[in-house]
């Protein structure tokens, strides 16, 4: 009788806390992760306007060193690169190279569209959702509530993921691929036909890849292994187009850091931890019940 009565205790106590958390709890963390997450998708607005509306771009310098054989300005506003200032210093070359986008194009860097654009679709799961979250009485009603919490801080948590797989990690392109790639159009004076260039983001960083290449002779074709995918490829790599085989003879990348987008992986950080915390809280009642047989 004493332990039976301890049970039932034991229970309701469980049960009081339960509602508490539903209650109270799980309305402040969706509360603080939506803030967290417009905070973070007013990182990519503020980004493109300033304080007044007005256009908003911003100028970062890639290559600072003297021994830098790439140098140049960026301007990125938002989600595309507008302008590209960029000086070359090549081996092959015996002078300095410089090419900028021509005035009618800007280069659209899709990572960071991506990684807003799953910034926008978690608020959109936490604002229609949580309107639906209504409370009443009842064990089945608390388990059909468990399971919608874990429903959707699982749905929020995949959007939080892939928007930083996105920063963090560029697409693997062939060589080819960045040959082929409409970056190459962009440049005026064109690049020369020897180098190839492509952008991209790896976590707070904006990148640059200039690769110079060289034609291989017929005659020494019997080595000749093209390479696969790779965000970063490296010299000696080989690839063919157009019917020419041609090796890589030098790579150079340049880099700069975005301040806002350091504050987005961060604010990324630190919703996924509040989903995950949430997620353990209710996995002890859920565990103990389950135990239990309740």
């Amino acid at each position: 009788m004493a332990a039976a009565a301890a049970s039932e205790a034991e229970r309701a106590v469980l049960e009081e806390e339960f509602k508490w958390l539903l209650r109270e709890e799980v309305h402040a963390v969706l509360k603080q992760l939506k803030d967290i997450l417009k905070e973070a998708s007013r990182r990519f607005t503020l980004s493109a306007t300033g304080p007044e509306g007005q256009t908003r771009q911003e100028n970062f310098k890639l290559g600072s060193s003297v021994t830098d054989q790439v140098k140049g300005v960026l301007t990125l506003q938002a989600d595309a690169l507008t302008q590209a200032d960029i000086n070359l210093r090549l081996p092959k070359h015996n002078q300095v190279l410089h090419s900028t986008f021509r005035e009618d194009k800007q280069w659209k860097m899709q990572q960071i569209q991506d990684a807003r654009n799953h910034v926008g679709q978690a608020l959109y799961l936490l604002n229609s959702r949580d309107q639906s979250y209504q409370f009443k009485s009842g064990a089945e009603v608390n388990k059909k509530r468990r399971r919608f919490i874990f429903k959707l801080m699982d749905a929020v948590m995949l959007q939080l993921t892939r928007a930083r797989n996105r920063l963090t990690t560029p697409a693997a392109m062939t060589l080819p691929e960045v040959a082929s790639s409409s970056l190459m159009k962009m440049f005026t004076p064109p690049l020369p036909g020897d180098v190839f260039a492509n952008f991209y983001i790896n976590l707070s960083k904006l990148c640059l890849i200039v690769y110079q290449l060289h034609l291989l002779q017929p005659n020494l074709n019997k080595n000749f292994k093209p390479a696969g995918s790779s965000v970063l490829h490296s010299p000696g790599s080989m690839f063919e187009l157009n019917n020419q085989k041609f090796e890589v003879s030098h790579v150079h990348k340049v880099e700069c850091v975005v301040p806002w987008l350091n504050d987005t992986l961060v604010f990324f950080t630190i919703a996924l931890q509040l989903c995950q915390q949430l997620k353990d809280k209710i996995s002890v009642f859920s565990s103990y019940w389950n135990f239990k047989h309740y």
